[in-house]
C-alpha cells in the first residue's frame, strides 16, 4: 500500500508540475503578445500558440482535478443510497467515467492519424499532431488518476455502507 500511496503522489506531483509550468508559460506568451501588440509589432503566431496552450491547460488541468477529487461530485447522493446498492452505484459512476475517458482517448488517436501532415498557420514547422495530442494523452491521465483514486473511493462508500449499519 505504501507503493502505492508514493506511485499516487509522484503522478499528482507531475500533473502538478506540468499545469504549473502550463500557466505560466500562457503567461508570459499572453504578457509577450500585448507588449509586441503595443509597440505596433504583432506576433504572426501568438493567437495560434495562446488557444493550444489554454487547450493544453484545460486538459492537464482536468487530470489534476480529477487526481485532486476536486471536480463536481454530488456524494450526498452517495450518502443516502442505501448501504445496499452503494458500493454497485459508485462502481458504475466510475465505470462510466472511465469508459467515457477510453473512448475519447480512442477518437483522439484517430484524430492524431487524419491530422499527419498538417501543420500550424503561422508556426508552419509544428504539427497539429502535437498540439492535438493533449486529447488522447489528457484522457489517459484522466484514467490513471481515476484508477488511483479507486481504493480512496470504495474505502469511502463502504465506510459510509459501514457507518449506517452501526446507526
Amino acid at each position: 500500500m505504501i507503493k502505492f500511496d508514493h506511485a499516487r503522489a509522484l503522478f499528482e506531483r507531475l500533473l502538478e508540475t506540468i499545469t504549473v509550468f502550463l500557466i505560466i508559460s500562457l503567461a508570459v506568451v499572453v504578457v509577450l503578445g500585448v507588449i509586441y501588440r503595443w509597440s505596433g509589432a504583432s506576433l504572426s503566431w501568438y493567437d495560434e500558440i495562446a488557444s493550444v496552450q489554454l487547450a493544453w491547460l484545460t486538459y492537464y488541468g482536468a487530470s489534476l482535478a480529477a487526481m485532486k477529487r476536486a471536480h463536481i461530485g454530488v456524494p450526498g447522493l452517495i450518502a443516502v443510497v442505501p448501504p445496499l446498492f452503494r458500493v454497485p452505484l459508485v462502481l458504475l459512476a466510475e465505470t462510466v467515467v472511465i469508459g467515457f475517458f477510453l473512448i475519447l482517448a480512442w477518437y483522439g488517436y484517430i484524430v492524431l492519424v487524419v491530422l499527419e501532415g498538417d501543420t500550424l498557420i503561422s508556426l508552419p514547422w509544428i504539427s497539429t499532431q502535437v498540439t492535438q495530442s493533449v486529447i488522447p494523452i489528457g484522457a489517459v491521465l484522466f484514467i490513471i488518476a481515476e484508477l488511483l483514486n479507486m481504493p480512496q473511493i470504495m474505502r469511502e462508500a463502504i465506510t459510509r455502507e459501514e457507518m449506517m449499519r452501526h446507526e
